[in-house]
């Protein structure tokens, strides 16, 4: 008996300002799966993305979560999602401690909180307020959530934004952790991954169907 695609979208189709964004969208992500939403600037990947998180409310079509419309189990679906951002959304007042403990998990352990900066290069800079920090050591402090996340779902907006190569080195290690325990990554990028089994997804946006034709 097939398995359920922890997500599947059904002709997901928005609409703004009387201007239609993308063609209708539909795909399936099973558990394991490493899904790359391609296509040119402005094509809708961050719009997509947003609509996934319920972010943004679709005009028509139809997100399920383990087979179920989210509209039904909306709080179990919400729970089971990390979205990052092309911002990192970090409190510049906060520490980097601080911004991790706001955005993680209730259950979240002290010693948790203290291995995931460490992970993203950030030992020693626990107790620094963030407005100390650059762009990318906010960027690692946003990327932290990853290691302490225990949503199946992760939606990664241009994660490699601001970040090093050591740093894409230790995202793409804990992407593959993720979707080898069972979870799935949608991400945009334009960056080419070092990892096994990507598959691709090109948004056609509406403004190039109407060019073609």
């Amino acid at each position: 008996m097939p398995k359920t695609p922890l997500l599947t979208v059904d002709r997901l189709f928005f609409e703004r300002d009387d201007c239609n964004i993308f063609e209708p969208i539909s795909f399936s992500v099973e558990a394991g799966d490493i899904v790359q939403i391609e296509g040119p600037n402005g094509a809708g990947k961050t719009t997509l993305i947003r609509l996934l998180t319920s972010a943004l409310q679709p005009t028509s079509g139809s997100i399920l979560f383990c087979g179920e419309n989210i509209a039904n189990c909306y709080y179990e679906y919400l729970a089971n999602i990390l979205y990052i951002g092309h911002q990192p959304a970090v409190k510049l007042t906060l520490s980097a401690d601080e911004n991790l403990r706001w955005m993680s998990p209730a259950i979240t352990t002290a010693a948790e909180i203290s291995a995931a900066l460490a992970q993203v290069g950030l030992r020693g800079y626990e107790d620094v307020p963030c407005y100390s920090l650059s762009a990318g050591q906010h960027r690692r402090v946003a990327l932290a959530r990853l290691f302490t996340s225990q949503a199946k779902v992760w939606y990664l907006d241009e994660p490699f934004t601001a970040i090093d190569k050591q740093g894409v080195s230790i995202l793409q290690a804990r992407m593959a952790s993720h979707v080898a325990t069972g979870g799935c990554i949608l991400l945009s990028t334009h960056q080419d991954l070092a990892m096994d089994k990507v598959r691709k997804y090109s948004i056609e946006s509406h403004k190039d169907r109407e060019q073609q034709q």
